[in-house]
């Protein structure tokens, strides 16, 4: 299945944390935070949006920070992805 996002939406994939601290500590998926690094796997078309033009400034493979909490999640072929608006898009990460 492939997810086409519509408007100013982009599509995250979560980029995996490392399990592992740089002192070779593991850590369990619980005491791990939910990964504010993505993956773009869409990008919608833009255009105008209330009454603005927007232009989507992020393309896909770029890796992004979002907002901790924003976006919606979905589930699709046991993959996690997120929704996000180009707005809740923090920084792209060089």
């Amino acid at each position: 299945m492939k997810i086409k996002p519509l408007a100013d939406r982009v599509v995250l994939k979560p980029v995996e944390l490392e399990e592992t601290t740089k002192s070779g500590i593991i850590l369990s998926a619980s005491a791990q935070e939910k990964p504010q690094i993505a993956e773009v796997v869409a990008v919608g078309p833009g255009g105008v949006i209330n009454g603005k033009e927007v232009k989507m400034f992020v393309k896909v493979g770029d890796k992004v920070i979002s907002g901790k909490y924003s976006g919606t999640e979905v589930k699709i072929d046991d993959t996690d992805y997120t929704i996000v608006r180009q707005d809740d898009i923090l920084a792209v990460v060089e």
